[in-house]
């Protein structure tokens, strides 16, 4: 659809049409949505410093629970931590107040147009 609407060629890359037209591709509709939950549900997650007193550089990321099984790995609340998480820091510190979380989030995923979890977490 992307390509009928800009009138591009089947084989021109749908990068730089999704960030002209400021529609972000699939994957990064998928970390807004778990961010904004995350947000939302501050309650429901604890941070590395309520878990524990040593004071390291990663004491405000979101603590993520014991998990041996695959299956509990890849589920919702597990992969909202492991995505919030990997968020740039300037973004997270933002969690406090819902409008400009929503402005830089949305204007992170914009200009990086994120297809998958490996480019993400890379």
């Amino acid at each position: 659809m992307i390509r009928i609407i800009t009138s591009s060629r089947p084989r021109d890359s749908c990068r730089e049409l999704f960030k002209n037209l400021e529609i972000p591709p699939l994957y990064s509709q998928y970390i807004y949505s778990i961010s904004i939950y995350v947000v939302k549900n501050k309650h429901l997650f604890h941070t590395n410093n309520q878990t524990h007193s040593i004071h390291t550089r990663h004491k405000t990321n979101l603590h993520p629970p014991t998990a041996n099984l695959t299956k509990s790995q890849k589920a919702v609340h597990y992969s909202a931590i492991k995505t919030f998480n990997n968020l740039p820091h300037e973004i997270t510190h933002l969690a406090n107040d819902m409008l400009p979380f929503r402005n830089a989030l949305k204007r992170f995923l914009l200009t990086n147009s994120f297809y998958n979890s490996k480019e993400y977490f890379n």
